[in-house]
Parts: C-alpha cells; sequence; structure tokens
C-alpha cells in the first residue's frame, strides 16, 4: 500500500507549458520543505534531470509502453517512496500516447495506473471564452480521468485573466492558476529538445529559480496540494532492483553502493546524484551473484556532458545484480576505473563534444582495448556513435567497422524489436521494446552482426553485436527486463 500524495501535469498539446509548471511545482514545494518526487511520462532522459534539480532526487520515467501498464504503479512508488509530494509531468497531449495503439502510454492511462488527479495546463495566449468548451472538452473525453484543476498559461493581463476565470466558472473546473507570459523562465534548446542540466548547469538553476518563482506566484499551491493528497492510496507494492534481479535468478541479492572514478568525484558538488542508492527494502544477505563469484564486478557506467541519457533503475538493476557501479566521464577521464570489467554508455550529445571525446585520446584506445580482449560493452545511441570508428570525420573508439556522421533527418519513436543473435544483454530470440531518438545515421562496415529484428513500425535490422559488443540506436528501460542487468554482470564476471 502506497500513499503518496500525487498530481498529473498535463496539456492539450505539446508546448503549452508541461515543463515549466511541472518542474516550477516541484522547486516550489521542495523549497517549502517537502520531499518531492518528480516523475516524467514517456521516454524522456532531458526532463527528468530539470526535475532531479528541482527536487534534489533522482528524475524518474513512467513508460507504459516500454514497461508496461503493470509496472507503472510499481515503480512510481518506488521513485515516489518516502515523499509527501509526487508530480508527474506529462507527455505531448493529454490522451497522445503510442502512435495507433489507443491510450497506451499517453498521460491519460499513467494517470488512471496512479488514481492521479490532473492539472491541465492550457496555453490561454490566443483565446478567452474558448477556453471554457477546450476544457470541458478534456475532462468530458474520459471519465476516467479526474482533471482537477487548470492552470492557464501565457496570460496576457489582468483583464485577459478575468476573462478566462469567468468562463472556467460554467465549466466546473476550478483554475488552480494563472501565469503570465514570462522570458526569465526559458530554457536552452537545441535539435533534440531542451539542453540538458549536466551540460550548462549555471543555466539550468537560473530556469528552474525563476520556473519556482512564477509558479509560486501565480498558482494556489495550498489548493494543488490539497488536489494531490485527495489522491486514494495504490494497491500495488513499490518496485526493487533487489526483488526484481532476485526473481530474474531465483535468488536473494546483496546491493553493493557504487562509486565514481576519481576524476568525475572532483569538482562536480551534485556529483552524489551519480550514485546509485540501495532501495530501503532490499535484501543485504551474504547469499546471490555477487558472493557467489567473489569480488563484485567492476562495471563502469559514462556519464558526464556528453552521456547524459540514462534510466536511473537500470544503473540500480546493475548494483543489485552484484556489481560494483562506477560513473566516469569520456570527456575528463583519461583511462577507464581501476578493475573495470564492463562498460555501459548510454545516450547523450556525442556530436556536441565530439572533437573533446576525440581528442580523449588515451581513454578511446582503453575502450577499445577492452572491448577487443571481449569484455562486455553495451552502448545506446550516444554509445554507439562513440564505438564507432569516426563520428563527422573524426575519430572515435574504432571498436566498431562503421562511421557515423549527424544528418537533418530525424529517427524517432517507439520499437518493437527481437534479439537476433545470442549477446551480453539478451539470448537470441529475446524481444524488447525500446525507443529511438537520434540525427545521425551509421554507415557500417564488416565485422558484426546486427543486434535487432525491428518489428514496429517497419522491418529491418539495426545495431550491432561483436564478441562481448552490444552497440544499437534502441534506447531500453531495464526494469521491464532486469534479467538484462543480470546477464550483462555475470557476462563480466566471465
Amino acid at each position: 500500500m502506497v500513499n503518496v500524495p500525487r498530481l498529473v501535469v498535463a496539456a492539450p498539446s505539446s508546448g503549452s507549458g508541461k515543463t515549466t509548471v511541472a518542474t516550477g511545482l516541484m522547486a516550489a514545494f521542495a523549497a517549502r520543505g517537502l520531499d518531492v518526487s518528480g516523475h516524467k511520462v514517456g521516454p524522456d532522459y532531458i526532463d527528468p534531470g530539470f526535475h532531479a534539480l528541482a527536487t534534489g532526487r533522482p528524475g524518474r520515467n513512467l513508460d507504459a509502453y516500454m514497461c508496461g501498464p503493470e509496472l507503472i504503479a510499481p515503480l512510481f512508488a518506488h521513485g515516489a517512496r518516502g515523499c509527501g509530494l509526487a508530480v508527474v509531468e506529462g507527455v505531448m497531449g493529454l490522451y497522445d500516447g503510442a502512435s495507433g495503439l489507443g491510450e497506451l502510454a499517453s498521460t491519460a492511462q499513467v494517470a488512471k495506473l496512479l488514481r492521479a488527479p490532473v492539472v491541465l495546463v492550457v496555453d490561454a495566449s490566443s483565446q478567452s471564452r474558448s477556453v471554457a468548451a477546450l476544457v470541458h472538452g478534456f475532462a468530458s473525453w474520459d471519465t476516467g480521468v479526474r482533471i482537477g484543476g487548470v492552470i492557464l498559461n501565457k496570460v496576457g493581463s489582468d483583464r485577459h485573466e478575468a476573462l478566462l476565470r469567468e468562463a472556467l466558472e460554467e465549466s466546473g473546473v476550478p483554475v488552480l492558476g494563472a501565469l503570465r507570459r514570462a522570458e526569465g523562465v526559458a530554457v536552452p534548446s537545441r535539435h533534440l529538445g531542451l539542453v540538458p542540466v549536466a551540460e550548462r548547469r549555471t543555466d539550468a538553476v537560473a530556469a528552474v529559480s525563476a520556473m519556482a518563482g512564477q509558479v509560486a506566484a501565480g498558482c494556489d499551491l495550498e489548493g494543488l496540494l490539497a488536489l494531490a493528497r485527495s489522491a486514494p492510496a495504490l494497491p500495488e507494492a513499490a518496485w526493487g532492483a533487489g526483488d526484481a534481479v532476485g526473481g530474474a535468478f531465483g535468488g536473494s541479492v546483496p546491493l553493493p553502493v557504487p562509486r565514481l572514478s576519481a576524476s568525475f568525484e572532483q569538482g562536480r558538488a551534485h556529483s552524489s546524484r551519480n550514485r546509485v542508492s540501495a532501495p530501503a527494502s532490499a535484501p543485504r544477505t551474504p547469499e546471490g551473484p555477487a558472493s557467489a563469484a567473489g569480488a563484485k564486478p567492476v562495471v563502469a557506467v559514462a556519464g558526464g556532458a556528453a552521456f547524459t541519457f540514462s534510466y536511473a533503475e537500470n544503473t540500480e538493476l546493475l548494483a543489485a545484480a552484484g556489481a560494483e557501479v562506477v560513473t566516469f566521464d569520456p570527456l575528463r577521464d583519461e583511462a577507464l576505473p581501476e578493475g573495470t570489467r564492463g562498460v555501459v554508455i548510454g545516450g547523450g550529445f556525442p556530436e556536441v563534444y565530439a572533437p573533446e571525446l576525440s581528442a580523449n585520446e588515451p581513454l578511446r584506445k582503453a575502450v577499445a582495448e577492452l572491448a577487443r580482449a571481449g569484455a562486455p560493452v553495451a552502448a545506446e545511441c550516444a554509445g554507439l556513435l562513440y564505438l564507432a570508428r569516426s563520428l563527422d570525420g573524426l575519430p572515435m573508439c574504432g571498436v566498431l567497422d562503421a562511421d557515423a556522421r549527424m544528418s537533418k533527418r530525424l529517427t524517432l519513436g517507439y520499437r518493437d524489436a527481437v534479439a537476433l543473435t545470442d549477446n551480453v544483454l539478451a539470448p537470441a530470440g529475446a524481444r524488447m521494446r525500446g525507443h529511438e531518438f537520434h540525427r545521425s545515421v551509421v554507415e557500417p562496415g564488416a565485422g558484426a552482426e546486427p543486434a535487432w529484428g525491428m518489428h514496429r513500425p517497419e522491418r529491418r535490422v539495426e545495431g550491432f553485436v561483436r564478441q562481448g559488443v552490444h552497440a544499437s540506436y534502441l534506447h531500453t528501460h531495464w526494469a521491464a527486463s532486469p534479467g538484462t542487468a543480470l546477464r550483462f554482470v555475470e557476462r563480466c564476471r566471465g
């Protein structure tokens, strides 16, 4: 039984101001002394970084497509454990989900699974009385979705606000805030959305502070908190990495506390967020895979400004499977962490830092030598580009006989995939759901097998498997398949 006050911040469409309102609410309530948990519907990696900055806790994703609807409430309860408030930022429009699959992965579905009231953020910049028709339509479309209030965004003046409030009196949905147009809350953006927190931390801190100030001044915080507290208790138990991995292999798992590489730890005041915390409910017994094989294998996980895309649960699962997880920064570290037996390189923006990544030749060589020795290396999207021979003509690690280049074409969407060959992440024939999001092309050479056979939205092969290397554009959430982490760590023990 989980009883955490909670709100889902949704909107009629993208661009309405969900991130501003959700992040501002998190920061404003945190400033009042509440322990706040931030969540994001869907596969987005960047917004959770701002949520983490606002709350001081890891940002969490709730993706019903990749993880399945049955895991939404348990993953929420895991992330919100011990908090006085949870704020869930929606994706796209309230009822928009995975293309062609009804409500699956929509904000509306997640709100229903969490039994959470929805706060609808409406861009009111070009309307007055019509706002009532819009809100009425969204509130009545699905009676299983409870819209508990409206926050009006981009309000032009006192007169404009009065007209909007008057119109909404007839809708039966209370107005819980009105925000004026404000340039101070702008967050830097580029081709794939907002600039991640790790890249421009000073700007991000200022933006979050501005969001908090605007929301605190323009919203009824007491009314919003009362609405959050009206959410009923959830019967589902909280997800736990130890339980998940233990269930995957049939035993209990000790949860080691990972460390950071020395240079990563230096000069990073927020480095504690790169440590994986063991879930409080997880078993701490001498049995399990780590003790059975002796010393814990070191798994080096790429971080820093170039590699910011990762799900917190993936790293927690590695730790639960018995690994000593160490974060390293390919922009700073010239060597892999001592004793590294496997490497995980997630997504991010290597193209922005291609010259610096290329210039760090000692680390590129260390990654290549580890891969040539047959050690497990798992790379997603940006990690794939880093393992290539080159990126836009600049030398990369050369683990793969392939060259990467940036393009103007955006590849975006959910994917259904099947493993085409036995590899460090999955046995041949294993099915996985994931997400692609990139503006790059990889031109392969020889010497590798494809990693995945894609079945959605079209049939094609994708990615590379060679010895212990698994590199692909596909982003995956390992909570849906905790055996992935266990398999990877077992291969690291070798």
